[in-house]
């Protein structure tokens, strides 16, 4: 049974509150932590979930970041949490050797939390946001391109298929354009200086979003792989979770919802060799579905974090049927690579 606080269940308070973690009441509720399980939050972030997910029941949380910041910020947590949390700096594409390089063969539960937290939002250093001015880096980690080297090497074309596809920008093909023709005469190295060449081709009314945005939420997804490492950490949960495991996805991008939608249900379904090749083996689900829609924040949460009212929740618990090969997932749209950009400038 879930574990409420008591004697051998510590309650761990404190941390960062600028962070407000999304639906929390609801993945807590999904995932069903109990005593003595494991849980992977593969996204740490401010603790917002782990803490959630210690405080339910007297398990241990296994938290990944890519951060060394938010790893950082992390040990205060560390040490409330008495030895049931474990922070490790990788990616949730790793997850499954991340796990077992802790001693565990397995996990009762995976979440991850999509997208860039409000941290990094709220930091102008790192890049992420139109509304401060800073260098125009985005980089999850601290390795690899920067967002200011892909707006300097990439092609016009590359960059009109980016952020048409990342940002699903219908003007993407302009922005290209006057990307590649203001850094002919002068290199776009902040923020600032990207806005101001975005808002001279996209007009946006009062209303709607910031005429940068979907510009700049491809050039971050687009440095940080973040489609691809998906993909790859929604097969690792399939590898780490034991049967009955639940694996809880939060989105806020129709591409990365698609994504986990797509994966659940060809994971939920049967598989078969087709006409041609009777003899296969019918392969049986090894997901099954727990939420038919994805789950939605209600008005009260929405008007507490305006950043719920995007996201979608989606649920599966993992059946006792072994996991399937690691193929790559159709949802995961083509996109030029990281190095085949670096080599067009």
């Amino acid at each position: 049974m879930t574990a409420g606080r008591g004697p051998g269940n510590p309650a761990v308070d404190g941390g960062l509150a600028r962070h407000i973690p999304v639906l929390v009441r609801r993945v807590v509720d999904f995932l069903n932590p109990r005593d003595g399980g494991v849980i992977v939050d593969g996204t740490f972030g401010a603790g917002g979930y782990s803490r959630a997910i210690l405080n339910s029941a007297n398990c241990r949380v296994i938290g990944i970041d890519r951060d060394p910041r938010a790893v950082a910020r992390g040990a205060d947590l560390v040490e409330q949490a008495g030895g049931r949390l474990i922070l490790v700096e990788d990616r949730f594409s790793n997850l499954n050797d991340v796990v077992r390089a802790q001693g565990f063969d397995a996990a009762d539960g995976v979440v991850l939390d999509l997208g860039v937290s409000s941290m990094q939002l709220d930091t102008a250093e790192r890049g992420f946001s139109f509304r401060f001015d800073g260098p125009l880096d985005m980089r999850m980690g601290g390795d690899g391109p920067s967002a200011a080297d892909i707006v300097a090497r990439a092609s016009q074309r590359d960059l009109a298929y980016i952020i048409a596809t990342l940002g699903e920008e219908r003007h993407a093909r302009a922005v290209a354009r006057a990307i590649v023709a203001a850094r002919g005469e002068n290199p776009i190295l902040t923020t600032r200086a990207l806005v101001d060449i975005v808002t001279r081709v996209v007009r946006a009314r009062p209303t709607e979003i910031h005429p940068a945005t979907r510009t700049f939420q491809a050039l971050r997804m687009f440095v940080n792989g973040e489609l691809d490492e998906l993909a790859s950490a929604l097969l690792a949960a399939e590898q780490i979770l034991r049967p009955g495991g639940r694996l809880v996805v939060v989105s806020f991008h129709s591409l990365e919802d698609r994504l986990v939608k797509t994966f659940l249900t060809a994971r939920g379904g049967h598989v078969s060799g087709s006409r041609h090749m009777p003899e296969v083996v019918r392969q049986p689900p090894v997901f099954q579905i727990l939420t038919k829609r994805p789950e939605m924040a209600d008005e009260a949460e929405i008007a507490a974090n305006p950043r719920a009212r995007s996201a979608k929740l989606r649920a599966a618990e993992r059946t006792d049927a072994p996991p399937r090969a690691a193929e790559p997932l159709d949802a995961v749209p083509r996109l030029p690579s990281l190095a085949d950009v670096m080599r067009e400038g």
